[in-house]
């Protein structure tokens, strides 16, 4: 079976998870992903991780070898890119 690319790790996150923002790097073997999803609102990391590797299925055991994640939420993700929206907190 070949090594799937970043961008199909990208589309096989995306089919089972809405995301604001997903970009996956990798060299077939190790991805690293940025994922943004307000269904990440209120877990803890090892919930978000859950979501992702849920929306992955049987990828993950069988063609996924490591993936290293980065999960936020939209506003933790404004926040980190100093975005407009960070500026402006909502009250």
């Amino acid at each position: 079976m070949a090594d799937p690319t970043p961008a199909q790790v990208r589309d096989y996150i995306a089919a089972g998870l809405p995301c604001e923002h997903l970009d996956v790097e990798g060299d077939g073997r190790h991805f690293f992903a940025t994922i943004v999803s307000a269904s990440f609102e209120g877990k803890l990391r090892v919930a978000r991780h859950q979501l992702v590797y849920k929306a992955l299925g049987e990828r993950m055991r069988e063609e996924i070898h490591a993936l290293s994640m980065k999960t936020l939420t939209p506003a933790e993700w404004a926040a980190q890119s100093g975005t407009a929206a960070a500026s402006h907190p909502h009250h």
